[in-house]
């Protein structure tokens, strides 16, 4: 795909960044048979195992790398300290954190089939925090691709996303200093989503679910 030097552009979902980085990650492999498992099996999991539940299907992670956390943690505290600052009804988490996206409605820890840990996650409804963290789709997601979760980011946990509703979805590539951000539409469809680049002049990305936010590439991946 040829690039073009703007300071946004369009891009399909499956793009050649995508599929170059599909032949580099390899995720853990799941050794826990065949059946669904649910949020309430999720709970009975006691070692340091970091797991997340995607349509009944355990995935095991890894923790982030230096690029990755680093990233994670500046874009986490511009976006808490821009909430903190105007005072408003959205709240800021970061992983480990739980978010449960319950298919039809259901709400017992049996019948929720997909727990994930986002890297950051923006809810602005109260209602969906509770003591074991979100029920419900997050207005806004950011996922921060590493070499254990790269392919099920841009695969299974963005169709996960779509299909719960979620706002606004950020695959940040911390390895390429770029950001895609895919915005909910009123069919129910992420759009194809925009790339931001430094090496093409991006400066800042509009954080939409924030109003007046905008995160500075430069700040995001400075090392």
């Amino acid at each position: 795909m040829k690039k073009e030097k703007n300071n946004t552009k369009q891009q399909e979902y499956k793009s050649d960044k995508s599929e170059e980085l599909l032949l580099k990650v390899s995720e853990p492999s799941v050794a826990y048979g065949s059946r669904q498992y649910s949020y309430a099996d999720y709970l009975t999991w006691t070692d340091d195992t970091m797991r997340e539940i995607i349509d009944g299907v355990v995935y095991a992670f890894s923790a982030p790398l230096l690029k990755h956390a680093r990233a994670t943690g500046n874009l986490f505290a511009k976006a808490w300290s821009h909430i903190n600052r105007r005072k408003g009804k959205c709240e800021i988490f970061t992983a480990p954190f739980d978010v449960r996206l319950p298919v039809n409605g259901e709400t017992d820890d049996d019948k929720i089939y997909n727990v994930v840990q986002p890297d950051i996650c923006v809810i602005c409804d109260p209602s969906k925090l509770d003591k074991k963290g979100c029920i419900g789709a997050p207005d806004l997601v950011v996922e921060v691709i590493s070499p254990s979760t790269g392919k099920r980011d841009m695969n299974e946990k963005f169709s996960l996303y779509e299909k719960a509703g979620v706002g606004e979805y950020w695959i940040v590539y911390p390895n390429d200093d770029s950001v895609t951000v895919f915005l909910m539409q009123k069919n129910g469809k992420f759009n194809n989503g925009t790339t931001y680049e430094v090496i093409y002049g991006a400066k800042k990305v509009p954080v939409k679910t924030l109003k007046g936010l905008s995160i500075d590439l430069e700040e995001l991946f400075k090392d």
